[in-house]
């Protein structure tokens, strides 16, 4: 796939038809998270991989728009270390990008795969360090909901020229 049909085609998929994602394809997916720019290249982050449907279903019930993790093939908690990287934000932010390669190279593999916010819903956030049983200095992130795509969400136009300035506001 050319990568501008990557990046433009990409959607959300929250409904999956059965299948196993292997190790291999899960590392290759990770691996792309860890080739992401990070502040100050400290790549702070860490990966949770979750396949058993006895958890993926309890996280279905912990995350409040997470019910498609139940039929999901795979989850990956992305999480900051604030051993390595001590700003939350500058972990937000790091691991966001980590998250968007990962999405596309999802994409990219004909699976699909959507985006669930973690940080900085406390709620959220206390819940998945439970879950997980996470040290105190692992901060969740976002979690990704992976599988084979039983839908395709049609793509819309979502390039506003009205948003783009050039030079400084109001010029």
């Amino acid at each position: 796939m050319e990568l501008k049909d990557v990046i433009f085609k990409r959607r959300s998929i929250r409904k999956y038809s059965e299948g196993i994602i292997s190790k291999k394809e899960i590392e290759e997916i990770i691996k792309a998270g860890m080739y992401a720019p990070s502040a100050r290249n400290f790549q702070s982050w860490h990966f949770l991989v979750t396949e058993s449907n006895e958890d993926l279903a309890a996280l279905s019930e912990i995350h409040p728009y997470g019910k498609m993790l139940k039929n999901a093939a795979a989850a990956i908690l992305v999480c900051g270390d604030l051993n390595i990287e001590p700003s939350p934000e500058y972990n937000a932010i790091n691991c966001s990008a980590a998250i968007q390669n990962m999405l596309l190279i999802i994409h990219d593999m004909n699976l699909g795969a959507v985006w669930l916010g973690v940080f900085p819903r406390e709620e959220r956030t206390i819940a998945l360090k439970e879950f997980y049983n996470l040290p105190q200095y692992i901060l969740p992130i976002g979690l990704i909901s992976i599988g084979y795509p039983a839908e395709e969400p049609a793509f819309p136009d979502r390039f506003k020229p009205e948003r783009i300035r050039y030079g400084k506001w109001g010029e």
